[in-house]
């Protein structure tokens, strides 16, 4: 397949999408009394991860592209934050908590790369 957007090559674009659909998978076994409140929170956060590494490289000036990967991170460890709530409440194990945990520092690295690549 080939990519469109340059965006699509990137390693925290694509972890992100991975992990958008590794969360999606986890949710379908939270109980029906969350569908509204965490599944909800944590479907909006997870996806903003991608969506704004999309959108931000999208813009033209550098100073919004910085604000827009700046926000990425904030939703990834808003990701990160609803996933230990969830390990917390029984949702998820400790093990598979730990793997997503993994995947998060895996986007958090390539994605603060790419900040200081885009800071004059």
């Amino acid at each position: 397949m080939n990519n469109i957007f340059g965006f699509e090559n990137l390693a925290a674009y694509q972890r992100a999408m991975d992990l958008v659909d590794n969360v999606y998978d986890l949710m379908k076994g939270f109980p029906p009394e969350e569908r509204f409140a965490l599944c909800d929170q944590l479907r909006r956060a997870v996806v903003s991860v991608p969506s704004n590494i999309a959108e931000g490289l999208g813009r033209l000036s550098k100073k919004e592209q910085v604000r827009f990967i700046e926000i990425s991170y904030g939703s990834l460890m808003e990701t990160y934050c609803q996933l230990t709530i969830a390990k917390r409440r029984s949702y998820i194990t400790d093990t598979r908590f730990q793997e997503l945990a993994k995947d998060i520092e895996d986007i958090a690295r390539p994605l603060s790369g790419l900040r200081k690549s885009l800071v004059p």
